[in-house]
């Protein structure tokens, strides 16, 4: 059964008025760092001693939120958050096994904005954009361009999902959906709720962790209400992340009664020590936010200084096992194109 195009209608969803929730983080957004002069700047820090670049157009450009500078070190070039988000030198370097499509995602195209890679559930690219710039995104060549820029542009992924009675949880992944207003989400939400195969439905999104204004009460109604049984995973990487208004927005996610879980990469510099990764872990505990996975770097290119031996990774992991009870472990996991789910490393 199709979707009818009536159900999409374009004058109410895509040309919509803008409320006031999402008014705030859109103006937050808005108002967000996008060169380096003006990040260094911010951050006291000498252009000479930060080893970075401005990028050009075609490259992949700087983005930081406002809410995520004020948790940087002033003065401080190594800074964890700060080498998360700064285009660095070494971003120019052509390495051997790093590539534009780390993970596979072209070949699991099944649909436009619609990966199928693992059996029972299938992942929507909600959206192309995103609040913040990871030099490390496995995404960051993606071919946005070629996905849905409307809601009524995702009736051919929504007929797959349907024609599919082996799906069973639909993933909502970017970009990041939350870049989608609360009336989008809401339409394209109400739309994969009616179709009945579909039980669960997971959020992945940085957005609570880097421009927190976006989890607000249309949000979290959205999320409760809803028929789907609900999972909200966020990306933190480190401790020093998770503070100040970033904590407020995960408490409200919380108790709104939506299970939170963090998934993080290990990169070098960042969080590449166990007192750092125990200190994450903790910190997520602590805000009602289970440890998930800890993610192998995925190759992309331009990302190599970022990557951390999987040696070391399972040094770490296993230090982390004297250190913290076995809830607060997230998996330590590579994701491996054509692998029938994420390949565990311990």
């Amino acid at each position: 059964m199709a979707v009818s195009q009536e159900i999409l209608p374009h004058r109410d969803v895509n040309r919509e008025e803008i409320s006031s929730d999402d008014r705030r983080w859109q103006r937050d957004l808005a108002a967000a760092i996008r060169d380096v002069p003006t990040l260094l700047s911010r951050l006291q820090i000498p252009e000479s001693v930060a080893n970075s670049f401005q990028p050009q157009p075609g490259e992949f450009p700087l983005l930081v939120p406002e809410s995520y500078l004020l948790r940087m070190e002033p003065g401080n070039p190594t800074d964890p958050l700060l080498l998360q988000v700064l285009p660095q030198k070494s971003e120019h370097q052509k390495e051997a096994g790093y590539s534009s499509d780390p993970v596979g995602d072209e070949s699991a195209r099944i649909a436009p904005g619609l990966l199928h890679k693992y059996h029972g559930r299938a992942l929507l690219i909600a959206h192309g954009s995103c609040a913040v710039h990871c030099r490390y995104c496995f995404r960051q060549h993606f071919p946005y361009g070629q996905e849905p820029q409307s809601l009524d542009q995702w009736l051919p992924a929504l007929d797959a999902i349907r024609n599919d009675p082996t799906l069973h949880e639909i993933i909502l992944s970017g970009g990041d959906p939350l870049i989608l207003s609360d009336r989008k989400l809401r339409v394209l939400v109400s739309q994969i709720e009616e179709i009945p195969h579909i039980r669960r439905l997971r959020i992945h999104s940085r957005l609570p962790i880097v421009l927190p204004s976006r989890v607000n009460d249309e949000l979290c109604s959205l999320l409760t209400n809803s028929r789907l049984q609900t999972t909200f995973v966020v990306h933190s990487n480190h401790a020093r992340e998770l503070t100040g208004d970033c904590a407020d927005a995960l408490a409200r996610l919380r108790t709104s009664g939506i299970p939170l879980l963090n998934q993080a990469v290990l990169l070098r510099g960042v969080n590449d020590s166990v007192e750092e990764l125990a200190e994450l872990c903790e910190r997520c505990v602590d805000l009602g936010v289970m440890p998930y996975y800890l993610h192998q770097l995925d190759r992309v290119q331009g990302s190599s200084h970022f990557e951390v031996t999987v040696e070391t990774g399972l040094e770490l992991v296993e230090k982390l096992r004297s250190r913290l009870p076995g809830y607060a472990i997230p998996k330590y996991v590579a994701e491996i194109e054509g692998e029938p789910s994420k390949t565990p490393l311990i």
